[in-house]
């Protein structure tokens, strides 16, 4: 049975003071009650090395990286360099990264090869807009997604990887898929996952919702057949919401 995975993405907010003390709030909470799910804090790349020390109740990943090992790219931190600080996962494919970067499925693809080279867990996410819900093409983008930066790797490399659906419609702008909007997409993700490997690996891929997952819908959500937890945005900035969809996950 897939366990729970419950993943704050912190995106470009907090002061080091605020992160350590949300951080704090949320690991000492883990450590007290024994929720049954994974817990990852997806942080600015800032405060990894300040709160890495802080407990393995809480895993630290990185929001982003990039595939080169060395070079020319000012501003840029690489998956090599942020594996040697000790982050062991990584968000791959955020619709943020995707929109405001123009982060292409070959370069996620890059992206992907460089985290499992230096033996990162990947959540990988996907999604459509508005325009290719309404048209009713989504299940086909979402799919073309997986198949360009992800469905190249073998069945043992994908044990490492996490799916995340995010519909970019329903992130923050308070929309949310209903949650048999969402299990559906979930389902139809799962279904081409077995279709390129097996059963067994679509039975044993965590496949997170990402589209504004808060305190008030993550127990519905959570029900459904495929939905194995969140990747959750704005409520993962404030402990005592993001502690009330962990016990969702229960």
């Amino acid at each position: 049975m897939r366990k729970k995975i419950v993943a704050g993405n912190w995106k470009m907010n907090l002061l080091l003071d605020e992160a350590k003390t949300l951080h704090h709030a949320v690991t000492s909470n883990v450590k007290e009650n024994q929720y049954g799910c994974e817990v990852y804090h997806f942080v600015p790349s800032l405060y990894i090395t300040s709160l890495l020390n802080e407990t393995n109740a809480v895993a630290v990943g990185a929001q982003n990286g990039h595939p080169s090992k060395n070079g020319a790219f000012t501003g840029e931190i690489s998956l090599h360099q942020l594996k040697k600080t000790g982050v062991s996962s990584v968000l791959i494919g955020h619709s943020e990264r995707r929109q405001q970067f123009h982060e292409s499925n070959a370069f996620l693809k890059e992206k992907v090869n460089a985290a499992l080279a230096e033996k990162m867990k990947i959540f990988f996410c996907c999604g459509e807009s508005l325009e290719q819900r309404e048209s009713g093409d989504y299940v086909r983008v979402v799919i073309e997604q997986l198949n360009q930066s992800l469905f190249h790797l073998s069945s043992e490399e994908m044990k490492n990887v996490v799916i995340a659906y995010e519909p970019i419609w329903a992130i923050g702008t308070g929309k949310t898929a209903t949650p048999e909007q969402a299990n559906e997409m979930h389902i139809q993700i799962r279904k081409a996952v077995a279709s390129t490997y097996s059963d067994e690996i679509a039975e044993n891929t965590n496949i997170l919702y990402g589209g504004s997952c808060n305190p008030s819908n993550a127990v519905e959500l959570f029900s459904q057949s495929d939905i194995d937890g969140g990747l959750i945005g704005g409520a993962s900035l404030k402990a005592e919401d993001f502690i009330s969809i962990l016990k969702a996950a229960q």
